[in-house]
């Protein structure tokens, strides 16, 4: 077990300070810009709280930076400089983007660098607790740290990936798209409805089954075989509907379904449910009102 410092008490550093106490590691010290939430979370902890994150450095073993990402690299630099690095002293951020030597001046000072991201959303800390067991953590740094980090992943119940420094940004685009714009698209989904009358919440209530089963489908088959609807089929007069529709309500909107439409097509020839002669005819649909939307 470590003796872990955790500096940065927002989401993600108060859920894995909380979780890695619970199976029996020692939190040291929490920290904080303010010492506000710090304070909060270190009556929770048992332990000591700080607005100083050098003040910190003396305690724990291993130190989880989990700042924001524009401030990563500040903090890094102010620890450096504290001149209380100690050798083989472990530290970690958390940022999908970001890799690991973002926190080089702590490598040039003795301490060992990494980076561990978690592939889950956090909205709260609660939902953080409860949602990070069994998921993906990607890990990208010193050789070193790798032991460190996979213990502590292996603790918060996740599953381990070791990951290319140079491969980071395809995946947090990865993760994004996944989370970020699946909110964005259900917006999409959920405003069509409200044009129908329906409140924000009647949208969302009567869409949720539909999106759990299609979670449920992507998650058992893939997200090729789970593909249905319209341009699975190869059903053009339906799409030319939906166009009509969208077009009369949002041309912005409309715009975002034909993008979408196109790259559903790849899917389906993928799938086998259309063959390249049937994409070719979807995809002259979406030409053609978007020719028709030019003109206008």
């Amino acid at each position: 077990m470590f003796r872990v410092a955790v500096v940065g008490t927002g989401v993600v550093g108060s859920a894995l300070a909380l979780l890695l106490q619970g199976k029996g590691h020692t939190i040291t010290g929490v920290c904080s810009k303010t010492g506000l939430s710090a304070s909060r979370l270190a009556e929770r902890l048992g332990c000591t709280c700080s607005s100083k994150p050098e003040h910190l450095l003396n305690q724990g073993e291993v130190v989880l930076l989990a700042t924001p990402d524009r401030e990563l690299e500040g903090v890094a630099r102010q620890l450096a400089e504290s001149g209380m690095v100690r050798e083989n002293q472990v530290f970690f951020h958390f940022s999908g983007a970001l890799p690991a030597d973002i926190l080089s001046p702590l490598k040039e000072r003795g301490g060992i660098i990494g980076a561990i991201h978690p592939l889950q959303a956090f909205a709260s800390v609660e939902k953080a607790v409860s949602n990070l067991k069994g998921s993906l953590f990607a890990f990208q740094g010193d050789e070193r740290a790798s032991e460190v980090a996979f213990q502590i992943i292996k603790d918060l119940e996740g599953k381990p990936f070791m990951m290319k420094k140079e491969d980071k940004p395809l995946y947090h685009l990865g993760a994004c798209v996944a989370s970020n714009y699946l909110v964005s698209l259900l917006h999409f989904a959920v405003s069509i409805y409200k044009y129908m009358g329906m409140s924000t919440q009647q949208a969302v209530n009567a869409l949720m089954p539909l999106i759990r089963g299609t979670l449920a489908n992507i998650e058992s088959l893939g997200p090729v075989q789970a593909l249905t609807g319209p341009v699975a089929r190869g059903d053009g007069n339906t799409l030319v509907k939906h166009l009509e529709a969208i077009e009369r309500l949002d041309s912005d909107l409309a715009q975002l379904y034909k993008v979408l439409g196109r790259y559903t097509i790849r899917v389906a020839v993928e799938k086998g449910s259309i063959d390249n002669n049937d994409a070719e005819e979807l995809l002259n649909i979406f030409r053609e009102r978007e020719d028709k939307s030019v003109r206008r």
